[in-house]
């Protein structure tokens, strides 16, 4: 029985689709680039695989038989699925495997994310994959790399992004509850909500209004700055956040900014890559897309951290002049 047969060859199939089309096996040869023998046998091999007469004999030529007709939408489907098989194939092996993206959670919800379809609507042939994660067993190495760090890393390409414009932030209701904030050693009053790998946030707040060597407190530590907002939101604490992370909630007025205070720190978040790896199609589009879409992120930081400084500025100005024209009189 034919089913229980390897399947037909595909170049059966083919010379047998190029004979009902034209019907003749001279033309057929010419367009399946065969001899008419070679065509003929392939025929014959196919009919006897199938045990059936697949075409006939006619004065306009050969004819598919009514077992033909029945076949021939099936081989039409056969080929089509193959060649669309190694075409998908082809263009996997052109691609490579996907780009690996990996980076702190806080920089996809907070700037990524909300953008990548634009890049992604952009560039529909270049895969990227967020995550390094594997199995429990093992992990991949990422391509390309999003942390918080100091400064460029020894062996990588090192490309700085945004966060170095701190802030501190607490919820309005805290710094009511707590007596208000009216000098920089207030924050000495209250709970640290602190990142566990920023430690050196409260040493740059303290070192640049004055305070070195003050301790807060009490201090919470936490892994994931979404924590840390929330909270910082719900006044479990203040916290020292890059700008950028909480500005929905300073806009909002979720958090409030006690009298500007913030500082310019040396850790920020980076884009990282090994140089010496060979990278995979569209790694230097995304790459340079990430570097653009992040000076823009930066930029409307600063210039949102400019404005908030002018007015504080202005809300402390009639302040300061009442103190000085009462130590005058």
């Amino acid at each position: 029985m034919a089913g229980n047969r390897l399947p037909p060859s595909t170049t059966g199939l083919r010379v047998f689709l190029a004979v009902a089309r034209l019907g003749s096996t001279a033309k057929a040869a010419v367009a399946v680039n065969l001899t008419q023998s070679a065509v003929s046998k392939q025929i014959q091999a196919l009919e006897e695989h199938l045990g059936t007469t697949l075409f006939e004999r006619t004065p306009q030529g050969l004819k598919l038989t009514e077992a033909g007709s029945i076949y021939n939408p099936y081989a039409e489907a056969a080929i089509e699925q193959m060649e669309r098989g190694a075409r998908r194939l082809s263009e996997r092996a052109a691609q490579g495997r996907p780009i690996r993206l990996h980076m702190i959670a806080i920089a996809g919800e907070r700037w990524l994310m909300e953008r990548f379809p634009v890049f992604a609507q952009a560039h529909p042939e270049i895969d990227v994959q967020f995550t390094n994660f594997v199995s429990e067993e093992e992990t991949e190495e990422p391509d390309i790399d999003i942390g918080h760090q100091s400064g460029p890393l020894p062996g990588r390409e090192s490309h700085y992004l945004f966060g170095r414009q701190v802030a501190l932030v607490a919820a309005p209701s805290l710094v009511e509850r707590m007596g208000g904030f009216q000098r920089p050693a207030d924050i000495q009053k209250m709970t640290l909500l602190q990142h566990f790998q920023m430690p050196t946030f409260w040493a740059e707040f303290t070192e640049t209004h004055g305070l070195r060597g003050a301790v807060p407190a009490h201090t919470v530590r936490y892994g994931y700055y979404s924590v840390i907002i929330r909270a910082a939101m719900a006044g479990l604490g203040v916290a020292l956040a890059p700008r950028c992370y909480v500005a929905e909630e300073l806009a909002s007025g979720a958090l409030i900014n006690p009298l500007g205070l913030g500082f310019e720190s040396a850790t920020g978040c980076w884009l990282t890559f090994s140089p010496n790896t060979e990278h995979r199609p569209g790694f230097e589009a995304l790459v340079a897309w990430l570097r653009e879409e992040a000076a823009i992120f930066e930029a409307a930081t600063l210039a949102k951290a400019a404005n908030d400084a002018s007015a504080v500025a202005a809300s402390t100005a009639p302040v300061a002049r009442q103190a000085r024209r009462g130590s005058a009189s």
